[in-house]
């Protein structure tokens, strides 16, 4: 997902005091209570990119599609959809009777003209790749992005979508899109009621009285960086088929305090990490969610020694992935055998998992790490470096990944490391400034494609945040995106990974998976890898 999104664990509940942890305060509240270990960042879609902020935009909004009570993908605010034959052109047409409803209880029609609306303003947004040719491909947006401030109404009104009528959307996209339907799921492709949001001016989701919801939930109060409440949205256009009252989340929570208040039941839900995995993995509220999140080191490619290939291979070989997940985190992460996830992306033609067609290209080996380094150094016309390792100690599991590494990469004859500690900010920060050797970066799939993951070295992307450039692999990325063969695609999509992979792009080092409380009375939760890995809490009913 755009940036290095952090993910900060959430799960199923422990049943501690003889079994019933995480029940005793909630029996009769139909209120479902979260902990969240990270805060809200922004509530405006066109401007979310972490986990918490699109969870609770999610509540307040959905897209043309969305996802059923199995996860299935499903229509949501489109009652129908046509594609053309050459896959450029997509006609939506509106459910009746969607309406935005206030936190005051004030009704508008939701109308197409919402989604136009919301879209254009995503062009100046966090998430402003995904629109244009690296994602979508929504005509002319990538034009749009490029003239910047230097762009006019006229520029943003020749975007590729249109409202004909109040309950027609033409889409109109540069390359036909075989993911475009699971973008639509995603929060940045929601619309925003236009009347509202230019009243509220700045004010816009800066608090619950500047919110306005056309989804399952309605905010009721938000005290930033404490707590935010939400109420069943009567106004919904599925509310029929809710069972739950509300949701509250508790912001920027203590894994440690949260887990204590999950077993006094106070809370349904929380996080844990892994020195609590082993206290409650047995237990019947414990829960995992696989993820389709990869952990990786990210290098600066414009300093000498990171741009060294066989210096980057040599890091690559020298950790034991399988050790970490094992021993360290313990949650049922597993090993990144490259930078596309398992059980996220599959072959159009047979069905089989990309990470099982294009294999392994993560080994542990010291030998080969050595001899790596040794002729790294020799290229390089020195006996020993010294590399920095960036990492933010507010960045879970950051501090006990880049331990892990420093030991690792100690036992390297050669080799000095240099540990920078910091907060995620700063690492932001110091990243832009090009002021860093390596770090440890997190994506998250927004579509199930391959190139969720492998747009992000392409040249010219925002999230390519190392200075990786290199026309061959940017020239494989965009025959792919012209190729309408399925197959065809396919295959220059799996010779794109081999690139990446081979070239040390990035080296990946887990998958991650999410460890969690969850308080067993309660039912129908639900975890989608794409749509920005946000919980869906819409289906949910006490057993």
């Amino acid at each position: 997902m755009k940036f290095l999104k952090v993910v900060l664990a959430s799960a199923m509940s422990v049943s501690l005091l003889a079994g019933c942890g995480g029940s005793s305060s909630s029996s009769s509240s139909k209120v479902f209570k979260v902990a969240k270990l990270g805060d809200i960042m922004t509530l405006d879609s066109t401007q979310a990119y972490d986990t918490t902020s699109i969870e609770c935009i999610h509540m307040m909004n959905e897209g043309l599609m969305g996802v059923d009570a199995k996860g299935n993908m499903v229509k949501m605010f489109a009652k129908s959809y046509k594609e053309s034959k050459d896959g450029k052109h997509w006609t939506f047409k509106l459910r009746d009777g969607l309406k935005w409803t206030d936190t005051k209880g004030k009704t508008y029609p939701l109308k197409a003209s919402d989604f136009v609306y919301s879209w254009r303003k995503g062009l100046k947004g966090e998430y402003n790749y995904i629109i244009s040719d690296d994602g979508a491909g929504i005509k002319n947006a990538t034009k749009i992005i490029n003239k910047g401030t230097k762009a006019t109404a006229k520029d943003y009104a020749s975007l590729g979508i249109k409202a004909p009528d109040d309950k027609t959307l033409k889409i109109t996209l540069e390359r036909p899109c075989p993911y475009f339907l699971d973008l639509m799921t995603y929060s940045v492709f929601y619309p925003q009621c236009e009347e509202f949001v230019e009243k509220a001016g700045k004010n816009y989701a800066n608090d619950a009285d500047h919110l306005i919801s056309c989804g399952a939930f309605i905010p009721t109060s938000w005290t930033k960086s404490s707590q935010i409440t939400f109420k069943k949205n009567k106004n919904y256009y599925n509310a029929k088929i809710m069972k739950i009252d509300g949701v509250q989340y508790l912001l920027g929570q203590d894994v440690k305090a949260a887990s204590a208040s999950f077993a006094s039941g106070k809370i349904d839900f929380t996080a844990i990490n892994s020195s609590l995995v082993d206290k409650y993995k047995n237990t019947k509220d414990y829960r995992v969610d696989k993820m389709g999140f990869v952990y990786y080191l990210n290098f600066n490619f414009t300093r000498k020694t990171m741009a060294n290939k066989n210096i980057r291979a040599a890091l690559s070989y020298a950790i034991n992935r399988d050790d970490f997940c094992k021993n360290i985190l313990k949650d049922g992460s597993i090993k990144a055998d490259g930078i596309v996830g398992r059980d996220m992306c599959f072959d159009p033609t047979n069905g089989k998992d990309f990470r099982d067609e294009n294999g392994n290209f993560t080994n542990y080996d010291m030998k080969k790490a050595q001899a790596y380094l040794n002729k790294g150094l020799k290229e390089l016309g020195k006996k020993s470096v010294t590399i920095q390792l960036l990492y933010s100690t507010n960045e879970n599991p950051g501090p006990q990944i880049a331990q892990y590494l420093q030991n690792a990469f100690s036992k390297l004859k050669g080799l000095k490391i240099d540990m920078k500690a910091t907060v995620r900010q700063g690492r932001i920060d110091l990243q832009a400034k090009k002021q860093f050797d390596m770090t440890i970066l997190n994506w998250g799939p927004d579509y199930n494609d391959p190139t969720t993951y492998l747009n992000i070295a392409l040249s010219n992307n925002s999230n390519n945040r190392g200075f990786y450039k290199n026309k061959k692999y940017d020239a494989l990325l965009h025959k792919a995106a012209a190729t309408t063969d399925k197959g065809a695609r396919w295959k220059l999509l799996l010779k794109a990974e081999k690139m990446f992979n081979e070239d040390y792009v990035d080296v990946p080092l887990y998958q991650m998976s999410q460890s969690s409380l969850y308080n067993h009375e309660w039912k129908g939760l639900l975890y989608k890898n794409a749509m920005g890995a946000a919980y869906t809490y819409t289906y949910m009913y006490k057993a």
